[in-house]
């Protein structure tokens, strides 16, 4: 049995309890210090508070701990991780070497994105080390992540699936932290990718200018669930630990459908968690926040994945302008309007536009005030008042589904249940029979699950004679099973794997030679790789000679057009090309076509 697991992002407790109503088999949240989002930290409290409810569902919950650290950082993350494992944290996922050179609790570690986990002999790399999941880098083509699977089967496979998307590989983004002092690797990014540049080359004439060069779409991979199961993903990840309770609802409720309907067919992939999910609306990933989507390299290179009239939500798309009169715009289509939407459009410069509706009639739209919009532009929707307030309301409910049987004994009765454990009890009871049918009686008595976690989903009764039990009595016989039940629940033994951290082994020499930040992964290595460690860039304070700012799979050659591997077209203009940003600065572009990636290096 192969299990298959959703892991929703949380950027607080109350997305955190979220994602598990709306079908999390896991939940990745930061820590108060050292994740790679500093923005979104939580108290060790919290983490605790969210263990506790997500475990009642067999979700798991993992803690960010992947950010690089400095040596003055090294024992108090150490108590940290210790904090964090006594109060339940399933597993870390982490960046830093050092980490394996700490007296660490048996607690599984899970290989950071950040780590930059591109080829099989890394990921064999990171077996040997101990690391129990490995998150696999985001450019990785189906065929990559099935040579991945297949150089370590027993070690469990994470891939991005939905949301934001950094241009340059995960871990090898310097720009932020040369250009504003903001570390990436820190959990500080400035976002580089999502300013606006010109392009230029080499003679300084202007290819393209003040456009969102850098700036993807987002990530969106339902349509290709299955196909990533078969090629051995075992975690399936929606980026979004800044995102609100509303996207992280929406966004885990329509995965959660999306691998059901997958899991139904294929009973050799099961879901790691346990729990029926029901929702009160429809997911629908276009109404919540997305630069528009591409799959993102799944199936090698494809035109749709830059967004270079903005780095903002578009949103949903609701129709076309039909008509501008004085004060008002009509919209061609069906979809409906409510008071307060934002609606956007792109302007005569190719520059997106917002505005808010004040009042609306119809198809008839009244601004609070009248943008510079035109007859055939097209409108999104990047704010849906109607929307939001639905997702302000219980949206979802999850509870686990719980079997009763009820039969005769000598002395009395027997009462079953059964969910992910079963337990029964047996009470005295005199035999009395019943003047009328007790079926449904009975039924509704043992259905009566309250408040709880539970609901009944099937109550099976087994007498030879309709046997009459008083209703009170029928009800302390469920509340004794139930307690019983979570007692039993509680006891069943960790599946945790036995955890083994081995910081002493030999490892492929340029696999973990970059990004050293503290004398402990210095140590490592120099002990274990046999080579001369590349300091980090938070350290040195400079970069490199020829060291790039960022490394991408993306690549603008291709985006205009003048690939030599794709296109076979020639450049019109003279290389090497510059992106130039609106303070002066300039980044040298370097086309690596061996390994079809794209380096951005400073001028």
């Amino acid at each position: 049995m192969t299990y298959i697991e959703l892991l929703s992002p949380a950027r607080n407790l109350e997305c955190g309890i979220a994602a598990v109503d709306h079908g999390a088999d896991a939940v990745y949240i930061g820590a108060a210090k050292y994740g790679a989002r500093a923005s979104a930290g939580n108290s060790v409290q919290d983490i605790a508070t969210l263990c506790e409810y997500a475990h009642q569902f067999k979700v798991k919950v993992y803690v960010t701990v992947n950010t690089i650290l400095y040596d003055d950082e090294l024992q108090d993350t150490q108590v940290l991780i210790w904090e964090l494992y006594h109060v339940g944290v399933d597993a870390l996922i982490v960046q830093d070497l050092a980490l394996l050179k700490l007296e660490l609790p048996p607690i599984p570690l899970h290989a950071s994105t950040q780590m930059d986990n591109r080829t099989p002999e890394k990921a064999v790399a990171l077996k040997e080390l101990g690391y129990q999941q490995i998150v696999v880098a985001r450019e990785l083509p189906l065929e990559q992540i099935r040579e991945f699977h297949d150089a370590v089967p027993d070690v469990a496979l994470e891939a991005f699936v939905h949301g934001a998307l950094c241009v340059s590989y995960s871990g090898r983004c310097y720009a932020s932290q040369y250009c504003f002092g903001r570390s990436a690797n820190r959990g500080e990014c400035a976002q580089f990718c999502r300013l606006p540049f010109s392009l230029e080359d080499k003679n300084g004439e202007v290819i393209v200018a003040d456009k969102f060069l850098l700036s993807l779409r987002d990530m969106n991979r339902s349509r290709h669930l299955e196909e990533m199961m078969d090629a051995g993903v075992r975690s399936f990840k929606i980026e979004g630990r800044l995102k609100n309770v509303s996207y992280v609802k929406n966004i885990t409720a329509y995965y959660r459908q999306q691998i059901d309907a997958i899991l139904r067919r294929r009973p050799e992939y099961q879901r790691s968690s346990i729990g029926e999910e029901e929702f009160f609306f429809t997911p629908d990933p276009a109404r919540s926040f997305s630069r528009g989507f591409t799959n993102y390299f799944l199936h090698g290179r494809t035109d749709d994945l830059a967004s270079p009239d903005t780095p903002k939500s578009r949103g949903q798309l609701v129709g076309h302008v039909k008509e501008v009169r004085h004060g008002c715009i009509v919209v061609s289509g069906t979809t409906p309007f409510s008071n307060g939407d934002g609606l956007c459009f792109l302007d005569a410069q190719g520059q997106l536009q917002g505005f808010r509706v004040n009042r609306v009639e119809g198809n008839h739209l009244y601004p609070a005030e009248m943008p510079d919009v035109k007859k055939g532009d097209v409108l999104w929707r990047n704010y849906d008042q109607q929307w939001e307030k639905l997702m302000a309301r219980e949206t979802a409910v999850r509870r686990i589904p719980l079997y009763f049987t009820l039969s005769e004994t000598k002395e009395g009765f027997e009462l079953k249940v059964k969910a992910e454990v079963q337990c029964q009890m047996t009470f005295h009871a005199e035999h009395q029979l019943a003047r009328t049918d007790q079926t449904a009686s009975i039924k509704d008595v043992l259905s009566k699950l309250g408040d709880t976690i539970y609901y009944a989903k099937n109550v099976e009764i087994c007498f030879s004679q309709p046997w009459f039990i008083p209703r009170s009595m029928l009800a302390e016989w469920r509340r004794s099973i139930i307690a019983q039940l979570d007692i039993e629940k509680e006891e069943l033994p960790d599946k945790k794997s036995f955890v083994k951290h081995s910081p002493n082994v030999s490892v492929p020499s340029g696999s973990f030679d970059f990004n050293i930040s503290n004398r402990l992964s210095q140590q490592f290595v120099s002990d274990s790789c046999d080579l001369q460690p590349i300091s980090a860039l938070e350290v040195t304070g400079r970069v490199p000679e020829g060291q790039p700012l960022m490394t991408c799979r993306f690549c603008l050659r291709y985006q205009m057009g003048w690939c030599p591997k794709h296109h076979h077209v020639k450049s019109p203009y003279q290389e090497p090309f510059y992106l130039c940003s609106k303070d002066g600065r300039r980044f040298r572009l370097e086309f690596d076509c061996k390994q079809c990636e794209m380096k951005v290096l400073h001028a």
